[in-house]
């Protein structure tokens, strides 16, 4: 069991760092354009203060943290030449503190903003015809 936990802890570290390395790579001109897309998306969302599916629904909520965001990682990281990632993977395993992004914050709260329009707008159009 000790085991398995070093295992995840050490991989949980291997993300959080790629993430920082992504941040990097999204910034960098040596980045190809689509791997700098890629990158800069996974690391706006994974940076993000907020999260697209709030921690504390049960098992959803764990759902972006577990799957997505390392899906993600690996995507991005396939995209971008190998010295280039380890060179971005040095410099986020220097960096001191993990960057925020507000990017990431909008394009959450702009996804919530448009699922609750909906949702308004379709229950505004059946209380109307129920009423």
């Amino acid at each position: 069991m000790k085991q398995w936990l070093d295992i995840a802890k050490q991989w949980a570290r291997t993300i959080k760092r790629d993430v920082v390395a992504l941040w990097l790579a999204g910034r960098d001109e040596q980045t190809p354009l689509a791997a700098k897309l890629v990158a800069g998306m996974v690391a706006a969302y994974a940076l993000s203060p907020i999260d697209l599916i709030p921690d504390f629904i049960p098992i959803l909520g764990y759902f972006d943290d577990l799957i997505i965001v390392p899906l993600g990682v690996l995507w991005a990281v396939r995209l971008i030449p190998p010295p280039l990632m380890s060179e971005f993977r040095t410099l986020a395993a220097s960096r001191q503190q993990r960057p925020v992004t507000r990017a990431g914050l909008i394009a959450i709260m702009a996804i919530w903003l448009g699922v609750a329009l909906l949702l308004g707008a379709y229950a505004f159009k059946y209380l109307n015809r129920v009423g």
